[in-house]
This record gives C-alpha cells, sequence and structure tokens, in this order.
C-alpha cells in the first residue's frame, strides 16, 4: 500500500494528499469527493505522515499499514460511530497486540474513518516505492553470494602487495 504523501492535518478532519511545498508550508488537497485546497502553515499546523503512524502495542507499537493490510482481509468493518465495544472487538481482530489502556475508541473510529475513506483510492492497492518486492529481493541476494564464492578462492591464492611510502623531501 502507497501512503507516501498522505497526511492527517491536527484540527482538520479527513486526510489529506500534499500537492507542493512552499517555505511557510505544505499545499494540500482533501481526498474526499470536494477536493478542497489547504495551505498548511508549519508553525501552526501539525502534519502527520500516515506511513510513519503507530499504534500502541503491549511490546511494540504496530505500524498503521500493518493495520490496514489486515483490515483488508477482515470479513466485515463496523461503522465508525459504532460503539466503544464493537470497535475494541474488531480491533482484537486486526491488532492482537495494540494496548487497551492507552488506545482509545476515538482512536478507533478514526483508523475505521481514515480505511473507508482510503479503501476505494488507487494507491492503497498500489505498492510501497520505498519497500523493495519480496520476491526480486532474494534471487538477487542469492546472485551476490554466488559470485562472492567464486571471486574468494581467487583473491586468497594472490599475494597481497604492500604499498610502500616514499621517503618526505625536505625542501
Amino acid at each position: 500500500m502507497n501512503l507516501q504523501g498522505i497526511v492527517a492535518v491536527s484540527g482538520k478532519p479527513g486526510l489529506w494528499k500534499a500537492l507542493a511545498q512552499n517555505k511557510n508550508g505544505y499545499v494540500l488537497e482533501s481526498l474526499d469527493a470536494l477536493k478542497t485546497k489547504l495551505v498548511a502553515n508549519l508553525s501552526t499546523a501539525k502534519l502527520a505522515a500516515l506511513s510513519e503512524i503507530t499504534i500502541f502495542g503491549v511490546d511494540d507499537d504496530i505500524k498503521l499499514t500493518d493495520v490496514f493490510e489486515q483490515m483488508k482481509s477482515a470479513a466485515s468493518i463496523p461503522d465508525a460511530k459504532a460503539d466503544g465495544k464493537k470497535l475494541r472487538e474488531f480491533f482484537f481482530e486486526v491488532a492482537p497486540d495494540h494496548d487497551e489502556e492507552k488506545v482509545y475508541a476515538s482512536d478507533m473510529k478514526k483508523v475505521i474513518a481514515w480505511y473507508q475513506l482510503l479503501k476505494d483510492l488507487p494507491l492503497f492497492n498500489e505498492l510501497d516505492p520505498t519497500v523493495a518486492p519480496v520476491e526480486a529481493a532474494a534471487p538477487a541476494v542469492e546472485a551476490s553470494v554466488a559470485v562472492e564464492e567464486v571471486a574468494e578462492p581467487a583473491s586468497a591464492a594472490a599475494p597481497k602487495a604492500k604499498a610502500k611510502k616514499a621517503p618526505a623531501k625536505k625542501a
């Protein structure tokens, strides 16, 4: 999932896409149907990139992208306005290691609302460009290991030459 450039702005509902940057902040466009534009001043607004957001976990924090991936395969997703008990049950399905004391119902509602906004967008099903595909990376590693094994015996047989320093000339 490619969430690069998607941000949440403090004090503003919904999600925003970063279009451009100027000296004072960012030009943002809402992801809803209205496509409203906003200039977020960095001195007054706080921006949080969705690809960097984590949820409190019992042992380690859980990446929001991992929760979204689990939500894709979930049987049914409750409405963001459902009661806290239903939301908590759902969150135990998609993020079983979340910390019950630190993750509030309002946080769960926000995550579900964000998912509802993102799920129909094409970028939600794209691969993240910052993460290399696992299938393509594995053969490259094996090939480099094979090359190193062939090159190693040849370098071990060749004697190593020591570089001699020329004596410094006095002026």
